[in-house]
């Protein structure tokens, strides 16, 4: 990446404080000429990818691809994550910090395209856009690094492993890796099915809490000629199916995101036996503290005294997952300005979204620490009709990495605009 970055070193270090246009120059100048470079890690890390909360490789080529920059590093025991900081020249006591974060795990997923770079590894796959995040948060520290000199605040770039369920961002921030903790944070995340360059973001919930919940269903099994003569668990497994459904759309305002699905249901051995167990299987996605520990409460309820309506018992465990993503309307609207002014496209810059999504992401875990907020980037192939290409966690999704550049400038961007500014009122 050097080679890339000289051609803008000079300029962008003789800048001591960025007005609206500078910066929108400055960045965009600044990430375009990383592209090659950000495009190549991305396009390695995506060949080789790795899974849970130990990405050696990965992080290998992150500390190769920034190994000349003037970077303080810490990592932990718990994963292979590690923080770089770059400290600005004209940091002084007091003066701001801002964390970036990407993620770089992968899926536990064949691919199924025809990219030439394309997993090399049977069962794994980069179906998320970690790659991606990854190889802009690369490029983002490359871009501050080149102003240090003028940099009046404090950057930490975390690269993170184990996003994919295995509270990755958790255990980084008990390793001490986030401390002290930042004044602002920020992450992006890339949307294979949006608007192509299209940033977006939304204030108070972006993503839903998502916690995996186990029914057991106890009877007594026996011949299925005979069910007179048993406790029959199946039965009473599909009426507790139904019972959540009402108990839903009964208990909770019409207005409130909750969603219980089962996934799995699992019962029986062979067609003419009645067995002793019926097990139930899914997930709870709710969007505030409130409405997730009332699910949790009225989903146990719901399942034992349904179970027991049928002569049956039934037990109820509950695993917690990620909390609420939270995201600060100060952050968003500073990414909102952040994001119009490095468009090129007038006002389909930005986009503000009209509901949460009901999927879940870790770096809730830093928002619970720190004001901050995470973006989606639309990277479907310019010009196609977005709304029909595959979605993340797809083994056919693609990716135009020509909008990477542009995610590279705002997650820089958020970073100056902060320290500059902090959150304007």
């Amino acid at each position: 990446m050097r080679a890339h970055c000289a051609a803008f070193l000079a300029g962008i270090r003789a800048v001591t404080r960025y007005s609206a246009a500078m910066l929108t120059d400055h960045l965009l100048n600044a990430a375009h000429a990383l592209q090659p470079d950000i495009v190549a890690l991305r396009r390695a890390i995506h060949a080789e990818p790795e899974l849970g909360l130990h990405c050696p490789m990965t992080m290998a080529k992150v500390r190769a691809a920034l190994a000349d920059l003037p970077l303080e590093w810490r990592s932990g025991t718990s994963t292979t994550g590690e923080v770089a900081t770059l400290k600005g020249a004209k940091a002084g006591l007091g003066a701001p910090r801002v964390l970036l974060r990407g993620d770089m795990d992968a899926l536990p997923m064949d691919e199924k395209t025809d990219l030439e770079f394309a997993s090399t590894i049977p069962g794994r796959m980069h179906a998320c856009g970690h790659d991606t995040h990854t190889a802009m948060l690369v490029g983002a520290a490359r871009v501050l690094a080149a102003q240090q000199d003028t940099l009046a605040g404090t950057v930490d770039f975390m690269f993170q492993p184990g996003e994919e369920g295995h509270h990755g961002a958790r255990f980084m921030l008990e390793d001490g890796l986030i401390d002290p903790l930042p004044d602002a944070a920020f992450a992006l995340h890339i949307m294979p099915n949006a608007k192509f360059g299209v940033l977006a973001g939304k204030a108070g919930p972006l993503m839903a809490a998502a916690d995996q919940f186990t029914i057991t269903v106890t009877g007594k099994g026996g011949h299925a000629s005979m069910p007179h003569d048993c406790a029959d668990p199946v039965p009473a497994a599909a009426a507790i199916i139904s019972a959540v459904q009402a108990m839903v759309t009964r208990k909770f305002n019409a207005a409130s995101a909750v969603v219980i699905t089962v996934t799995k249901i699992e019962a029986g051995t062979t067609f003419n036996v009645i067995p002793d167990d019926a097990i139930l299987q899914g997930t709870i996605r709710t969007l505030s503290h409130e409405h997730r520990d009332k699910a949790h409460a009225l989903l146990e309820q719901t399942a034992r005294e349904t179970a027991k309506a049928h002569g049956v018992e039934a037990s109820c465990e509950i695993v917690p997952g990620f909390p609420v993503t939270l995201c600060d309307d100060r952050a968003v609207r500073l990414g909102e300005k952040v994001a119009r002014g490095i468009a090129t496209d007038g006002d389909d810059a930005w986009h503000d979204l009209p509901a949460p999504i009901m999927g879940a992401e870790d770096f809730s875990y830093i928002l619970e620490k720190t004001p901050g907020a995470m973006f989606f980037l639309g990277v479907a192939p310019d010009g196609d009709n977005w709304s029909q290409c595959c979605a993340i966690h797809s083994p056919r999704m693609h990716v135009d990495e020509t909008a990477l550049p542009r995610g590279v400038a705002m997650l820089a961007g958020c970073a100056i605009e902060f320290i500059e500014n902090g959150f304007e009122a």
